[in-house]
């Protein structure tokens, strides 16, 4: 997040647990949803939804942003600015640009990629409307793309994937334990590809975090997962997510376990 109503953190980790996004209801962004060559590819067939967490607009928007949507268990905004580096790189700018990257590799593998939002929105989409993007293309994963914003000193990377939820809206029960395996695997290729280490603060070390206070989880019906690529509030996280190489190692090691995922 930067300027305007900045939320403590991502998806909600140690920090703000309601960092998510439902909104008014619109057709998928208009990016590009499949590569020239999505009749080949170990992806052929496949249909991933990519979740840039926040939207760059949200900052003029926060009334907007700010009203409540239902998530299953409870109510939460419908979205927030996220977080940012304490030199103001935004969140919403460092997911744009990671889900750019990750929707250039799957579709190289033949995947057809549909972005929640491309920045070509004017806020949101609300949680519960990203869900339903992912639900309503029927894909095969979903993965929600974030940077933490906790203390300095904590460092790392953790995957959130979905608890048991079944209130409301909202039924995990199907997705549980495909997307977790789909978290598994993205953890431990996100530290061979970057170098990274898991999270020294959420996850005790296992790269991996179950969340039922999620409203773009709890409202899924296809395996989905968040990813916290890093605390922006960490001097020594914020070398890395602002490094441009940094990140496409980042998309990498997300692709490398969406492709493992897919093709088991």
């Amino acid at each position: 997040p930067g300027p305007g109503p900045v939320s403590s953190g991502s998806a909600g980790g140690a920090k703000n647990p309601g960092t998510e996004e439902p909104e008014r209801p619109a057709s998928p962004s208009k990016s590009p949803s499949k590569s020239p060559s999505a009749d080949g590819g170990v992806l052929a067939g496949r249909t991933v939804v990519i979740d840039p967490g926040h939207n760059p607009n949200n900052r003029d928007h926060t009334a907007d942003i700010a009203r409540l949507v239902d998530i299953g268990t409870n109510k939460k905004e419908c979205d927030t600015t996220g977080t940012a580096t304490n030199n103001g790189y935004s969140e919403a700018e460092f997911t744009l640009d990671l889900a750019r990257k990750l929707r250039a590799l799957l579709e190289k593998q033949g995947a057809t990629v549909k972005f929640t939002q491309d920045g070509d929105r004017s806020y949101g989409p609300c949680v519960d409307e990203r869900a339903r993007i992912g639900n309503e293309a029927d894909a095969d994963a979903v993965i929600s793309l974030h940077a933490d914003g906790s203390g300095v000193g904590n460092r790392g990377f953790h995957v959130i994937v979905p608890g048991k939820v079944d209130a409301g809206a909202a039924d995990t029960g199907a997705i549980v334990a495909p997307s977790r395996d789909l978290g598994t695997r993205i953890a431990g290729s996100f530290v061979r590809s970057t170098g990274t280490a898991p999270s020294n603060y959420i996850g005790d070390g296992t790269g991996l975090d179950t969340r039922t206070d999620l409203g773009g989880l709890n409202l899924s019906t296809v395996p989905k997962v968040f990813i916290e690529c890093g605390n922006m509030r960490d001097p020594k996280d914020e070398a890395l997510l602002t490094s441009a190489e940094w990140r496409g190692k980042a998309a990498k090691g997300i692709s490398s376990g969406l492709v493992g995922f897919l093709r088991k």
